[in-house]
């Protein structure tokens, strides 16, 4: 029998969690008081984030260290299985090797505790008694409120309030964990009284709710706000993901041509991506790095690399990053956390010079079509940001069909060692976003 699995025991579970940024060959541009437009410090967070969290945001080290006592609540989940796609592979006749890495056996069914987690704990360390957040479609929403209540938290959440409408089940959960949860926006913050007052059927945003979520732990001493993606402690802890990824690969005996990841804010898409980065950086390998986004929401493709808001609002420092403009609203259907209108600025990070191209790919229309077939081929129908990594390995034409060429699973021609190397994914004319113009 074929193995489809490849399993590490919670021995393997990471020890440090890596940070990129002292490996880029370039600095990264500071974050910017919008007042004054000078760069500011880490005092800066301090209203809204524990002092350790901080400290890992900024922090020059390559690795910090995981507490042992988050690593024994990542045990109930943690390490994540890998997967080949064999019948995938079958049904497609493609050559290449296709290996996916599965967050969805976690509590929340996401990645999105492996951040949450670390957050709740140090801020429980520091006395905060009650942690503030945004969610859209509600996987951080739920993952915050899981390590609230596993670590003794109360747990605010604002909600985009088309999905607290369209996804009452994870409203549930949130709920079941003890959370509170509120449509944004609301009533309850200058912030979501501002929105309603031009639009009493506002949508909704992630934002809006991450302004209003600001907002409530600033004017309340005894809460911190807690950030589900976007800044570089968030992608730090994500970062568990690839590195069990690469000893999971070899154990399979191979590695990876080629690594996708879906992009949001850049959570899931760093988790897995960085730590295969930094083998690129290192210089023993040249593994292409492909970044997908949402047509609806092309940050990365068409969005500007210019300082802005991570809010609605303005209330945070203004960081460099590809966005859409802090007013930007998707449309009701695409309030999800793959529509928010930034990228992290680590995600986007880049010398000054070319910009890098980016993978567009839009949402396929399922009906009739091939793209169903990962559902029908395999045992498991991951959500999209559950699942990271694509492995492209060269093995014999199938005796069913000749090859394609133009197929999008063929093997890669080797490219120069780029960064990030992001692929442009052909794809359809996205609506023109809106905001910065």
């Amino acid at each position: 029998m074929q193995q489809t699995k490849f399993l590490l025991d919670e021995k393997r579970i990471p020890e440090s969690w890596y940070n990129l940024v002292p490996d880029l060959p370039f600095q990264l541009e500071p974050p910017l008081n919008p007042a004054t437009m000078e760069p500011v410090g880490p005092e800066a967070f301090a209203p809204i984030f524990p002092e350790e969290i901080i400290r890992q945001e900024v922090t020059t080290e390559s690795y910090v260290p995981i507490p042992e006592e988050v690593r024994e609540i990542y045990a109930l989940w943690r390490p994540t299985p890998l997967f080949r796609a064999r019948r995938l592979e079958k049904l497609l006749d493609t050559p290449a090797h296709i290996y996916y890495k599965y967050e969805g056996v976690s509590p929340s069914g996401s990645h999105k505790p492996n951040t949450a987690i670390p957050q709740a704990f140090y801020n429980k360390q520091e006395g905060v008694r009650r942690l503030t957040t945004e969610t859209g479609a509600g996987q951080w929403g739920s993952s915050l409120a899981f390590a609230c209540e596993t670590l003794g938290l109360d747990c605010t959440v604002y909600m985009v309030r088309v999905s607290y409408g369209q996804k009452p089940y994870r409203r549930i959960m949130m709920e079941t964990y003890g959370a509170e949860v509120y449509p944004s926006p609301t009533d309850l913050t200058q912030a979501g009284r501002d929105i309603l007052a031009e639009d009493p059927d506002s949508p909704g945003s992630l934002g809006i709710a991450i302004s209003e979520a600001v907002e409530d732990a600033v004017k309340h001493e005894d809460a911190k706000y807690s950030l589900g993606s976007v800044l570089n402690h968030v992608l730090l802890h994500q970062t568990v993901i690839g590195q069990e990824a690469l000893e999971q690969m070899e154990l399979a005996g191979e590695y990876p041509d080629v690594v996708v990841g879906c992009v949001g804010g850049g959570s899931n898409f760093g988790g897995i991506a960085f730590p295969f980065i930094r083998e690129n950086l290192k210089g023993n390998k040249d593994t292409r790095i492909i970044g997908v986004e949402p047509a609806s929401c092309p940050t990365l493709t068409k969005g500007r690399y210019v300082y802005d808001f991570g809010d609605t609002a303005g209330t945070t420092p203004m960081m460099k990053m590809y966005t859409l403009g802090h007013s930007f609203v998707p449309s009701g259907i695409h309030a999800g956390g793959l529509r928010y209108h930034g990228d992290s600025h680590r995600l986007g990070a880049r010398p000054r010079g070319p910009r890098r191209g980016a993978g567009l790919r839009p949402e396929p229309d399922l009906r009739g079509r091939r793209h169903v077939r990962q559902g029908r081929g395999h045992r498991a129908r991951p959500r999209s940001d559950a699942r990271h990594k694509g492995d492209h390995r060269p093995r014999p034409r199938s005796e069913r069909g000749r090859r394609r060429e133009d197929h999008p699973l063929q093997p890669l021609r080797p490219r120069p060692l780029r960064l990030l190397g992001l692929r442009a994914v052909p794809g359809g004319q996205p609506r023109q976003p809106g905001a910065l113009g």
